[in-house]
């Protein structure tokens, strides 16, 4: 049986609300499927807008077998290209950010413009059109502030996440943010279970004590209803949309992206070990209410993220192997904010470099106890674990239609 077919034949007998089988979370040829599928597909989370502050600046990525750049051109505009020279495949940018005026192959010095075109090329000959070697281009979008990338050649819309995430985070204001720290951890675990330990806090009394101190161990954050089920969400949310704010529980219709805006608990608007503010100068522009918690945005398979008052978290998430995962946290403040006087860098990141280190140890737990044989499909806790019962709802419906052949609407071709 080929490997569609014995994925098709799993996910046609999977039991609703329980985990996946085995090959799911360990099998290369399982992870392979996944990549085609799903990342090489979809709209996938790589950075900020304010990362890329003027023309020539780059970073780059990976994202599975394909190597990537973001790069403001001249024009002012965000592109993403294949990190690929047109020569004979060098990675052109070889640094993981940086600014350039123009963009040299270290191998043979083929040079290429901020928008992609072939510049110089030497000795090829009479014959040669540098007009044919221009940077393969990707499909590229930003939505307030955030950075998406969509590898196909036929990417989907990417107005319904547009139209969605606008209004909940403009008051957020990650335009005029600055990255103020960033760190990547390497899970030693599928990109699934890294997500499914996400979607739920039934974890977090036993594991992150940090956390707990400032955000709800109740469901009502992680839950597939976002807390619409909990009277004290339910005032919260009405008090901000009087001022003007955003924050009933949003999901969109094929299950993809989310968001919804949280209460934090004992008195916190921050997340720092005392609930105070982690930063003195605010980036978001919500003045009309007092505490207005953590505005939850969620895109699988890339990227969750907490608004806050003073600060934003954002957590991008790319997948290395079947069994490797890599979790890139970034702190944004306002791009006029000082380190040493409008905030600490320590005190601004203790509590999720805390958190972060905690959930990669049970996840790789998680992902040890997996590769047993013995290791059966277990059921998701209806109260607590909604979330990822959510999650794995929309992994096994985008599967099941992509190896059936399920054509959604497309775009044209990228330009």
């Amino acid at each position: 049986m080929d490997t569609q077919s014995e994925m098709l034949a799993m996910l046609s007998r999977r039991q609703p609300n329980f985990s996946l089988e085995r090959p799911f979370y360990t099998d290369p040829d399982f992870f392979k499927l996944d990549m085609e599928l799903i990342w090489y597909r979809d709209w996938v989370f790589i950075g900020h807008e304010c990362e890329l502050p003027k023309p020539g600046s780059f970073f780059t990525a990976q994202i599975g077998d394909y190597a990537i750049m973001a790069l403001k051109a001249e024009d002012g505009v965000i592109r993403g290209f294949h990190n690929t020279c047109r020569h004979r495949g060098s990675k052109v940018c070889t640094q993981d950010k940086g600014v350039t005026a123009k963009l040299v192959c270290p191998y043979h010095q083929w040079a290429y413009g901020l928008d992609g075109k072939l510049l110089f090329a030497r000795q090829m000959g009479e014959s040669f059109d540098k007009a044919d070697y221009a940077l393969g281009q990707i499909a590229c979008e930003t939505v307030e502030g955030s950075i998406f990338i969509n590898l196909s050649e036929r990417p989907y819309d990417f107005a319904p996440l547009r139209e969605h995430l606008t209004p909940y985070a403009s008051t957020h204001r990650l335009r005029d943010a600055k990255v103020a720290f960033e760190a990547t951890i390497i899970e030693k675990g599928n990109w699934k279970l890294v997500w499914e330990n996400n979607r739920e806090c039934y974890h977090c009394a036993a594991n992150h004590p940090e956390l707990c101190r400032v955000f709800p161990e109740s469901p009502t954050g992680s839950s597939a209803a976002g807390g619409a089920a909990d009277q004290e969400v339910m005032d919260f949310w009405a008090r901000c949309e009087s001022a003007g704010i955003p924050s009933r529980y949003k999901v969109d219709p094929t299950g993809q992206f989310r968001t919804t805006r949280t209460p934090l608990v004992n008195g916190a608007v921050s997340y720092t070990a005392d609930g105070r503010p982690g930063v003195s100068r605010f980036l978001s522009d919500n003045r009309k209410v007092e505490g207005i918690g953590a505005l939850l945005f969620y895109h699988y398979p890339s990227t969750w993220n907490h608004y806050l008052d003073d600060h934003t978290v954002t957590f991008r998430v790319l997948p290395i192997s079947a069994t490797e995962t890599a979790v890139t946290t970034k702190w944004l403040v306002h791009k006029d904010a000082v380190a040493g006087i409008d905030y600490d860098v320590d005190r601004l990141t203790h509590v999720w470099t805390e958190t972060n280190d905690q959930d990669r140890r049970v996840v790789e737990f998680n992902a040890a106890g997996i590769l047993s044989p013995a290791y059966r499909p277990g059921p998701y806790s209806d109260s607590y674990e909604g979330g990822v019962s959510q999650f794995v709802e929309w992994y096994a419906s985008f599967m099941l239609s992509r190896i059936k052949g399920d054509k959604p609407h497309l775009l044209s071709s990228v330009a």
